[in-house]
């Protein structure tokens, strides 16, 4: 026997039925809160020390992540030993 029931009700009457406590009004406090510190945060800081934050720690510049681009592109002059021509090879007929 298989039995089902369909309960309309919104959250905050499930809540209050399970005798849960209210915690929007804490919710809205805390929320508040961090609104209040992220902008002071933001407003101490410089656009520099914001990019510095969100890079990683190995790349130091712009410059640093340029020649990691480069390197990685296989350019001429990027790496130790890379050639400005790529060498030609000889035909063997």
């Amino acid at each position: 026997m298989k039995v089902n029931f369909d309960i309309e009700c919104t959250p905050e009457e499930a809540r209050a039925f399970f005798g849960l406590p209210d915690v929007a009004p804490m919710q809205e406090r805390m929320m508040k809160e961090l609104e209040d510190k992220m902008m002071d945060n933001l407003k101490s800081m410089d656009p520099e020390t914001i990019v510095q934050t969100w890079l990683p720690a190995t790349i130091q510049g712009w410059g640093e992540m340029q020649k990691m681009f480069w390197q990685q592109m296989g350019m001429p002059g990027s790496a130790p030993g890379a050639s400005a021509k790529p060498k030609k090879s000889e035909d063997k007929k």
